[in-house]
């Protein structure tokens, strides 16, 4: 089993390089999937997602070619008339971004406000197991959500 403080700061890094830093396509590991990967040393990250506004993904982390710790997710757009998908992912890179290179952390409650709306993310538990709720609040209003879990895989 990977120390728990090593692979929290990989995931860290690798959820800055990827997604939220418009890291490199990868070819597509399944039918109609995108996926975007990073390695560093032993260690690799995978996310891979299906849709676009409204959409479903799983981030995979392997430690030594060992499947170690997973993630899934669900996002969609609650209101287009509050928020549409290019405005909604401005947000969330925008926040992340911030989460991940200031505080260095990718669990946790955390809000940040934005132009086109306020992220606002709460999570329960720690890296090994996780479960949480992200939102874009718009003049009050939830105009997005995505729900996510995750933690160690244990063979």
């Amino acid at each position: 089993m990977p120390d728990l403080a090593e692979l929290n700061d990989f995931i860290v890094n690798a959820k800055a390089e990827t997604y939220v830093g418009d890291g490199e396509r990868m070819p597509s590991c399944r039918s109609g999937s995108h996926d975007i990967g990073y390695a560093s040393s032993r260690w690799r990250y995978l996310d891979s997602y299906f849709g676009g506004t409204d959409f479903s993904g799983q981030e995979v982390v392997w430690h030594d070619d060992q499947p170690v710790w997973a993630m899934n997710y669900f996002g969609h757009i609650i209101e287009h008339d509050l928020i549409d998908g290019h405005r909604a992912g401005m947000v969330i890179k925008a926040a992340l971004l911030r989460l991940y290179l200031d505080e260095k952390r990718f669990l946790g409650e955390y809000e940040f406000e934005h132009a086109f709306g306020r992220y606002v993310d709460r999570s329960t538990g720690n890296c090994d197991h996780f479960i949480g709720h992200e939102a874009i609040m718009v003049n009050g209003r939830k105009a997005y959500e995505l729900d996510y879990r995750g933690g160690l895989i244990v063979p």
